[in-house]
């Protein structure tokens, strides 16, 4: 309802995504499910121009007031105590450990009157299915109907054992690496070509090997064993790196080599108080 009330408001599916963060195409995904869910058509649409059609005008007078309502049930249980409720929290395994759970303690004693429910798992989870509130992602984003808030930067690394360097080599360049044991996150193909900034030129290295694991963590713990070279977010490995059983290298070619942190949730203006709360709080402690 709030994305299509958002289109209707501004005219265009291009016009409602700057609104709610979303992609074009995430708009026109979920203004056809509801479509084929109510059996209508809302919307007509042309190369010009949308138009609203009969059924649409009704179903946005009564999406309108449903929205109002809700946000007006939302500010009336929060009214006077602050954010309050259960607050269901998704985030990946490593990131959500590592950086997540040092801060929900702060967060609690900010906000008492909200429970926190947390999941860490690497499958995303899909706040408009129901079953979480909050999902924290640490890298690309898939296209997605949700709301999507930019929370910061995790910056990538590039590691291997002093053992490991001191058996095969130490790679100069990132070409070099073709010639090494690189270990590669199982979940995303893509993860085999590393990028890199080459005299101001980026680039793209092809690399492979025997291990994989789905985890930073995981690659980090068998960088530390010698079996190989990982490219894992910083955050993963820094403890490893002040103790020197890690060794970052190629240095000079990983500048700006950074993954976004993002917040995904279902948006609009019922969005609860307590999701906002949480959001505004990660962005905040974790740009």
């Amino acid at each position: 309802m709030e994305v299509f009330v958002a289109v209707l408001d501004a005219g265009s599916f291009s016009g409602a995504a700057r609104q709610l963060g979303m992609t074009p195409s995430g708009v026109s995904r979920t203004i056809n499910r509801t479509e084929s869910r109510l059996g209508v058509r809302l919307l007509t649409r042309s190369t010009r121009a949308l138009q609203i059609t009969e059924e649409g005008q009704r179903f946005g007078i009564v999406a309108r007031r449903i929205i109002k309502e809700l946000a007006e049930a939302e500010d009336e249980i929060s009214a006077g105590s602050g954010p309050s409720g259960l607050l269901r929290i998704s985030a990946a395994v490593s990131h959500g450990r590592l950086r997540i759970v040092p801060l929900l303690e702060e967060f609690s004693r900010l906000y008492p009157a909200i429970q926190i429910d947390l999941t860490l798992t690497d499958l995303l989870e899909d706040p408009s299915q129901g079953m979480t509130d909050v999902s924290i992602r640490f890298g690309k984003l898939a296209d997605s109907s949700l709301m999507a808030r930019k929370l910061g930067e995790e910056p990538m690394a590039v590691v291997a054992a002093p053992a490991y360097l001191q058996a095969r080599g130490v790679p100069h360049h990132p070409e070099d690496l073709k010639a090494h044991q690189c270990l590669l996150f199982n979940f995303d193909q893509s993860r085999s070509r590393w990028p890199f900034l080459d005299k101001g030129r980026k680039i793209e290295v092809q690399v492979s090997g025997s291990f994989q694991a789905n985890s930073g963590e995981a690659l980090g713990m068998l960088a530390v064993s010698g079996l190989g070279i990982a490219r894992v977010g910083r955050f993963a490995v820094e403890a490893e790196l002040r103790s020197g059983a890690l060794t970052e290298i190629l240095e000079p070619y990983c500048a700006n080599d950074q993954h976004p942190v993002h917040a995904l949730f279902v948006g609009g203006p019922a969005l609860p108080g307590r999701v906002r709360a949480l959001v505004d709080f990660l962005a905040d402690r974790l740009n």
